[in-house]
């Protein structure tokens, strides 16, 4: 989709992004406030306690870097209520089903979204195998769940690493579209089910012996290895 295309397909629409705190997440809302000025309505969503810690994270995170000094000089004395008309922090996780949204704000951004970009993730190699499932693999159908039950969606945009091509090699094309009811028809050897019983199971045993945080850290770590040795039958752990 050329950009001039693009840029008149985003007026007025209303648009839900995850991951915004991010490095990708950032640059897009930036870039869709700097093109297309008539956009609707962003909805960020940031993980946080309430509403008021997800405003905060905003405008620490994103709204306050220097990435948005270009607006900040273009909108001059508007640029403060432009944002406030234009931009809305949502306290949410996508890693939750619903994305973890209050009664409230789900039933409006079902009713009131255009397009859904999904840019969370965690981008850490060694982390925790249950934030990594939950943000990474849950995560996703968690935000496809939840576009389902968007009466006007319009588009869903998902973002991924340049490490994501399952198991295919060889030169992987970037440009096709995959349309409602297509797929790669590649059988997944995940299940999703099991690995979240077991992940909470390991997790109750673990508190039950009162494990420090980074004992807790340690071991999930070490755990995802091990689940993806035993599910790709692999006979050492992938360097990374």
């Amino acid at each position: 989709m050329e950009l001039e295309k693009i840029v008149q397909f985003l007026e007025n629409k209303t648009i839900l992004v995850t991951g915004a705190t991010g490095f990708l997440g950032k640059m897009l809302v930036e870039k869709v406030l700097r093109v297309q000025p008539n956009v609707k309505k962003l909805y960020l969503l940031i993980r946080a306690s309430d509403s008021h810690s997800a405003s905060q994270r905003m405008y620490t995170e994103v709204i306050g870097k220097e990435l948005f000094r270009v607006l900040m000089e273009k909108w001059d004395t508007n640029f403060e209520s432009l944002i406030a008309e234009k931009v809305a922090a949502i306290s949410g996780d996508v890693s939750c089903e619903n994305l973890g949204l209050d009664v409230n704000d789900m039933e409006k951004l079902w009713k009131d979204i255009d397009v859904i970009v999904n840019s969370a993730a965690t981008t850490s190699f060694d982390g925790r195998y249950d934030v990594a499932l939950g943000t990474n693999t849950l995560g996703v159908l968690h935000v496809l769940s939840f576009a389902k039950k968007c009466t006007n969606l319009k588009m869903l945009v998902h973002l991924s690493t340049a490490y994501v091509c399952g198991e295919r090699d060889g030169l992987i094309l970037e440009d096709e579209m995959f349309y409602t009811g297509k797929t790669l028809k590649v059988t997944s050897k995940l299940d999703f089910k099991e690995e979240q019983k077991l992940m909470a199971e390991k997790l109750e045993e673990l508190r039950d012996q009162n494990a420090s945080a980074d004992t807790i850290t340690t071991i999930m770590r070490d755990f995802g290895i091990q689940r993806f040795i035993n599910i790709y039958h692999l006979c050492s752990p992938p360097k990374i």
